[in-house]
C-alpha cells in the first residue's frame, strides 16, 4: 500500500485529514486527505485551477481559503488549531509563488528579519555557502534582482527558520531553464537534507523527477497518489489530467 493512500490508520510525520476549504463560496478544497513520510517529497499536480495552491494555502494555515474542517497534523502537532504564525513557528514555511520579497531592503537583511522570531534555522553563513548567487548580491537591493534570484532568496528566507515541512507554490514560474536547472540543484539539497517537501508545479516532469511521490488533484479532490514514477511512466494519466 502506497504511503500516501487515505489510510485513517497511518501514523506519518504529516497528515492530513479530510481537509474543506472555501473562497468566499466557492469550494477548492474538498475533501483532501494524505499522509507523507518524514523527508520525502511530494509533487502535488493538477491543471490550473485544480485547488493546488489552495490545499498548500489550507495546509500552512493561511487565512485563504478559509479552513471549515478537516485536520493537519505535523509531528504529531494539530495544526488546524493554530494561528498562521504559529504554524509557521512550529515548521510549516510556505513559500508562494509571488516569493513575498521585502522590498526597500537588501538581500542581507531579508535573511536578518526572516530570523527575528524564533526558532532559527540556517544562519547567515551557511545561507550563503549553499546560495553562493545571494553571498554576491547581499548588499543588493532585495527587489532589484532577477526572477531566479528572488526565487532563491525566498526559498534561502524559509530556511531561515527552524522548518520541519516546506511547501512551494510554482518554484519554477517565469524562470529561463538555466536558472530553473539551478533551483532544481538547491531543491536536490534539501531532499538531502531530510526536510519534508511538497511541492506544487506546473512543469510536471521536472517537478516528479525531484519527488518520491505524486498526488493528482482535480477541481479541488484528489483522483490519484502513487510513486512520481508512476505518474512519469503513465501517459494517458498525465494527459488526462497534465495535459502532458
Amino acid at each position: 500500500m502506497s504511503s500516501l493512500e487515505n489510510n485513517h490508520e497511518v501514523q506519518s510525520f504529516f497528515s492530513c485529514r479530510d481537509l474543506n476549504a472555501y473562497y468566499g463560496e466557492s469550494y477548492v478544497v474538498q475533501g483532501v486527505s494524505f499522509d507523507i513520510p518524514e523527508g520525502e517529497i511530494v509533487a502535488l499536480l493538477g491543471r490550473n485551477g485544480a485547488g493546488k495552491s489552495s490545499t498548500l494555502r489550507t495546509i500552512a494555515r493561511a487565512n485563504e481559503p478559509a479552513l471549515t474542517s478537516g485536520e493537519v497534523w505535523l509531528g504529531g502537532l494539530p495544526m488546524h488549531e493554530m494561528e498562521t504564525y504559529e504554524a509557521a513557528r512550529n515548521g510549516i514555511q510556505l513559500v508562494c509563488e509571488d516569493r513575498r520579497i521585502i522590498p526597500g531592503v537588501t538581500v542581507e537583511e531579508n535573511l536578518i528579519l526572516a530570523q527575528i522570531a524564533e526558532p532559527k534555522g540556517w544562519d547567515k553563513e551557511k545561507i550563503y555557502k549553499h546560495f553562493p548567487r545571494l553571498a554576491e548580491r547581499r548588499k543588493q537591493e532585495a527587489s532589484s534582482l532577477s526572477g531566479g534570484e528572488q526565487q532563491m532568496l525566498a526559498l534561502a528566507r524559509a530556511l531561515c527558520r527552524d522548518i520541519k515541512l516546506l511547501l512551494l507554490d510554482e518554484p519554477y514560474e517565469g524562470l529561463a531553464p538555466v536558472i530553473v536547472q539551478e533551483i532544481e540543484r538547491m531543491l536536490q539539497e534539501v531532499k538531502q537534507m531530510g526536510i519534508t517537501t511538497i511541492i506544487v508545479e506546473q512543469n510536471a516532469v521536472a517537478a516528479l523527477k525531484l519527488a518520491d511521490h505524486a498526488i493528482i488533484i482535480d477541481t479541488g479532490e484528489i483522483v490519484f497518489t502513487g510513486t512520481a514514477q508512476e505518474v512519469l511512466d503513465n501517459q494517458a494519466l498525465r494527459e488526462e489530467y497534465l495535459a502532458v
